[in-house]
């Protein structure tokens, strides 16, 4: 009878000295995994700073919000490298545009120009190829390679040169006195 009072009394105190252990302090992982264990800690670590500031379960705490921070920081960082570099290409197809803008502008008033050229001698502009048209379209440039040595048939006759060069001296001298002017 006494080993069994005996073995009840170890067992009692077994239990008693078991139920006064506290439970060995959360890790970071389990505060990082966790967010309302985390809440909850920095609370309670935040109520008394002086007794908690060596306690294990507040600097895992601490370690844990860090550690979630930095994650936020880099994720933050790496979505504004996407925002950043889709601005990037926005801008550079932007100013592609702009530049075949402009290239297509001075190429209309190379043509502009040219017919006002071959006007003065009474020719007609040569006629957009459908090459041309389709760079006026948008197209890639295709380049027009004329013809071989084909003769016009919109030449004038010898006769009537001498006096469209007649014209073309007594424009040139108009244009002198314009710009004397």
């Amino acid at each position: 009878m006494m080993n069994r009072y005996f073995a009840l009394l170890v067992i009692g105190a077994v239990l008693i000295a078991g139920c006064n252990r506290q439970p060995p302090p959360r890790s970071t992982t389990e505060f990082v995994e966790n967010p309302m264990l985390l809440e909850a800690a920095m609370v309670r670590c935040g109520q008394d700073r002086a007794q908690s500031r060596y306690d294990a379960e507040c600097i895992n705490a601490r370690a844990a919000a860090e550690r979630i921070q930095v994650q936020a920081e880099a994720e933050r960082q790496a979505d504004l490298e996407k925002q950043s570099e889709r601005k990037r290409n926005e801008l550079r197809r932007t100013q592609a545009a702009a530049a075949e803008a402009r290239r297509r502008a001075r190429m209309a008033e190379e043509n502009r120009k040219e017919a006002e050229y071959l006007a003065q001698f009474g020719e007609k502009p040569p006629a957009a190829t459908a090459d041309e048209t389709d760079e006026a379209a948008g197209n890639l440039p295709v380049a027009v390679i004329p013809e071989a040595d084909a003769p016009d048939q919109s030449e004038p006759p010898a006769e009537t040169l001498g006096s469209d060069l007649e014209a073309v001296r007594e424009e040139m001298r108009r244009r002198a006195e314009e710009g004397s002017n």
